[in-house]
């Protein structure tokens, strides 16, 4: 078993998980996310899904991207829900 860095739980399924050369053990998914998800510069959201990612800082979707002043933030549109091609 293994401690949990967050909660400290002492959880006989908690698992590992390899980052950035890191290695950090977990006893749940929330507990990764709460340490390791970036947070959207524009809301403040844990970015828990694949966000967006202008000039080295990332949102949680387009429109905090374009909301956030940068000039690439523009650029940005979301492609959920879009008809392909």
């Amino acid at each position: 078993m293994a401690v949990c860095e967050v909660c400290n739980n002492d959880y006989r399924m908690s698992f590992e998980v390899h980052a950035a050369g890191d290695v950090h053990v977990f006893d749940s998914f929330e507990c990764a996310i709460h340490r390791l998800a970036p947070i959207c510069e524009q809301c403040q959201v844990k970015i828990v899904g694949h966000g967006v990612e202008v000039d080295g800082r990332f949102f949680c979707c387009a429109n905090c991207a374009r909301n956030s002043g940068l000039a690439k933030g523009d650029q940005v549109r979301d492609a959920v829900g879009a008809p392909p091609g």
